[in-house]
């Protein structure tokens, strides 16, 4: 089972570095509190997440209530292995999945055996039942919602299901492929690319072009 992701961000408004503990390996987002944030990595019991900024809708609204989670408290909480995949499908039937105070975000997370969960705040969640999931930075859940905002030319998800549905199991490599065939140019380029290997309980990451390997064991 290989997690594989494309971490785009302008420069010029976010910082963020690659950080890797004994616990968790993400590519950590300074945030106002001073703190570099887990949004995007993967813990050593295997839990992997990432969320995508997306084109808001009202009912995913930010709310400070008992029963609201924002999806980036739940993202980052399942990152640094708090919860469970089994904690996270329950937690989702009893609270509302609100987008964060100050961003619009969609996330995609995963388990050591594969399992995968799509969260759009407001439009509901989906586990993938085949043999690969996919996120991106439009609603997947209602793609109408979200179809005005996408650019002319960005069909990297078209183009890497594609590419997925016609392949067999993927070795590290391809997944470094793949990527580099979806990564972003421009203001807002890809300046890390990851790969987790359950298998061998390690990630490989490229920042900016050299691959380097983190173990947990």
């Amino acid at each position: 089972m290989l997690t594989g992701f494309n971490f785009d961000i302008d420069l010029s408004v976010w910082n963020h570095r690659v950080i890797a503990e004994r616990e968790r390996f993400y590519i950590g987002i300074l945030r106002p509190d001073g703190i570099y944030h887990s949004y995007h990595g993967v813990n050593r019991n295997g839990n992997a997440g990432t969320l995508l900024y997306v084109h808001g809708n009202g009912a995913g609204a930010y709310a400070k209530a008992r029963d609201c989670v924002t999806i980036a408290e739940l993202t980052e909480a399942f990152i640094r292995g708090q919860v469970t995949f089994d904690e996270v499908l329950e937690l989702v039937k009893r609270k509302r999945v609100t987008y964060a105070p100050d961003a619009t975000m969609q996330a995609l997370l995963s388990d050591i055996h594969g399992r995968a969960l799509i969260i759009e705040p407001g439009l509901g969640c989906r586990q993938e039942p085949g043999k690969y999931a996919l996120m991106t930075n439009y609603s997947l859940i209602s793609p109408e919602s979200t179809r005005k905002f996408i650019l002319p030319g960005d069909d990297r998800y078209e183009r890497a299901r594609q590419r997925l549905e016609a392949c067999g199991d993927l070795s590290v490599s391809e997944a470094f492929r793949l990527l580099d065939e979806v990564r972003m140019e421009g203001k807002w380029a890809t300046r890390v690319s990851f790969v987790y290997s359950a298998a061998e309980q390690a990630v490989y990451y490229r920042c900016p072009e050299k691959i380097e390997k983190f173990s947990f064991i």
